[in-house]
């Protein structure tokens, strides 16, 4: 997937930072220097992609029990 970080203005002069492509905190790392430039974030909203911390999924296996 293409990684990019995309800036809203509002009309009223609000910004918005969002990331797509980034798994993980790798998101908040690519975007920081925005976000210092822009000023303090009034709220944070985080997508699927945040918990995510690789492409594949792992399986886990839950012990028997048996032994």
């Amino acid at each position: 997937m293409t990684q990019c970080i995309e800036v809203i203005v509002a009309a009223d002069g609000s910004t918005r930072v969002e990331t797509r492509g980034f798994l993980g905190n790798e998101c908040r790392q690519a975007s920081q220097f925005l976000e210092a430039a822009l000023g303090k974030p009034t709220r944070e909203q985080l997508t699927a992609e945040f918990y995510q911390t690789s492409g594949h999924a792992v399986p886990i296996q839950q012990a028997s029990g048996q032994g």
